[in-house]
């Protein structure tokens, strides 16, 4: 297709791959006068179509999709470029398995490599409302990722940390890097999405950290990881005994528990994960996350699937583009 019309797959100046999407016109189009073999003048239909403002409408319609740009290599070593690069696909291969995100393909984010353009261009050439950006050095047998989250729209950042670790396992440090990369956004998108809404979980702001650190740990799918989102729930719960998605949450990860293979008492944990679902569907008539992973817990882990389905239906009532619940529905 690229061929056809003489652009290539690297420049995407007129045709653009949009990931999970297929592919996008988004040439400038412009009015001109055509003559006639009969020297009459015809003119083309008005489009007045401009590639930035089609991207612009698709920005607006989607507000939880992200671009990750090729990270900078800050190592001083152009050999190095491989590393960054891998950097930033693993992290594309991780954002794009969230089915709640609209990730673009790596072939489209990459024609900013080394070009110095604002982010706010990006975001309306992209079609999208965040961008990851960051940097990799490496120094001897050490390595930093250094990583920050932009609201496209507006230009602010949303979220920036940093990692280290050794490069004897390099296959084993983008692993870590992505998942932490991944769990540290997770929320953070989720936190502006609600912020935007002026949707409030919960008016307790020590609750609300401890959740949000518990959904990042959460995020890195692991055993520790989900052991830690554990206490950070239950840290959540005690400190806003009224807060219904971190009722919801501590009960999925005793889902993730038995899933993963790291039940230790069968019985008790049943037990606890029915009481802390019950408590969360209880709490959380109007809130879709609560209801949606208490279902799932109550299902996967309790048995019970009637109430489960009961709870879902209503979930996606509340939030028919709730990802998690079309999950647990099925």
């Amino acid at each position: 297709m690229h061929k056809a019309v003489g652009d290539s797959g690297d420049e995407q100046r007129l045709i653009r791959t949009m990931s999970r999407k297929g592919i996008r016109f988004v040439g400038a189009v412009s009015d001109k006068p055509l003559a006639t073999a009969g020297g009459r003048v015809a003119t083309q239909t008005t489009a007045n179509i401009t590639a930035a403002s089609a991207e612009r409408t698709l920005a607006m319609s989607e507000p939880s999709s992200i671009a990750v740009l090729p990270f900078q290599n800050m190592s001083g070593d152009s050999e190095q470029e491989y590393f960054a690069d891998g950097m930033v696909e693993e992290i594309i291969t991780a954002l794009s398995r969230m089915r709640s995100l609209t990730v673009i393909a790596r072939n489209s984010s990459f024609i900013y490599k080394g070009r110095a353009v604002d982010v706010k261009q990006i975001g309306r050439e992209l079609g999208v409302r965040y961008v990851l950006e960051g940097s990799v050095r490496k120094a001897a047998n050490q390595v930093r990722i250094t990583g920050q989250l932009i609201d496209a729209s507006n230009g602010g950042h949303l979220w920036a940390d940093r990692f280290d670790g050794s490069l004897e396992d390099v296959f084993d440090l983008q692993d870590q890097v992505t998942s932490h990369v991944v769990g540290a956004i997770a929320p953070k998108l989720e936190q502006a999405e609600i912020e935007r809404a002026k949707r409030k979980p919960t008016e307790n702001l020590d609750a609300y950290e401890y959740f949000l650190r518990g959904m990042a740990s959460y995020y890195r799918r692991t055993r520790e990881g989900t052991d830690e989102a554990l206490r950070l729930f239950y840290k959540a719960i005690e400190s806003d005994p009224d807060f219904a998605s971190a009722y919801g949450m501590a009960a999925w990860c005793y889902g993730w528990r038995k899933g993963g293979g790291w039940t230790t008492d069968r019985e008790k944990e049943i037990a606890e994960t029915e009481r802390l679902a019950r408590r969360a569907t209880e709490l959380g008539s109007d809130d879709a996350v609560a209801l949606s992973r208490g279902a799932h817990a109550l299902a996967f882990v309790v048995g019970d699937l009637d109430a489960a389905a009961t709870f879902v239906e209503r979930a996606l009532v509340l939030n028919p583009n709730l990802a998690g619940a079309w999950f647990g529905s099925g």
